[in-house]
């Protein structure tokens, strides 16, 4: 009778589970705070995707020869920032220098990545368009 409750070698033994319990725990602390990192990061991409994707649409507006001055509504007609991104375009003479200014809505873009990347100044992304 002990000899038929020792034959039973199917399945794993508690301490093979908690072995490979144990590994991925250690896997997952190390994978999770990386992955909050890059979704963070992705934030500020997202803010300068918008910037990048109004000074497209504002050099297109530019391309028609009727357009000679630069609207707000007419550019926010065309284009809208993603998520809770919010933009304003600012030009006292558009053949100058127009300003391009996204602000991240969701604030969690990493103060490290605003501080190494140009073009942001706290929670607000700034692109600057040389006319000519």
């Amino acid at each position: 009778m002990l000899q038929k409750l020792r034959g039973n070698s199917k399945g794993f033994t508690l301490i093979e589970l908690m072995i490979v319990i144990a590994i991925i725990g250690i896997l997952a602390a190390i994978a999770i705070p990386n992955f909050i990192a890059y979704r963070n990061k992705a934030f500020c991409s997202a803010a300068e995707s918008d910037a990048k994707s109004i000074a497209a649409s504002i050099a297109d507006y530019f391309s028609i020869p009727a357009h000679t001055d630069i609207s707000t509504t007419d550019i926010a007609a065309v284009y809208s920032a993603s998520g809770a991104n919010s933009f304003t375009i600012t030009a006292t003479d558009p053949s100058v220098t127009i300003t391009i200014t996204v602000t991240d809505g969701s604030g969690r873009c990493p103060a490290a990545y605003q501080d190494a990347s140009s073009g942001w100044t706290g929670n607000v992304f700034t692109e600057v368009m040389e006319g000519g």
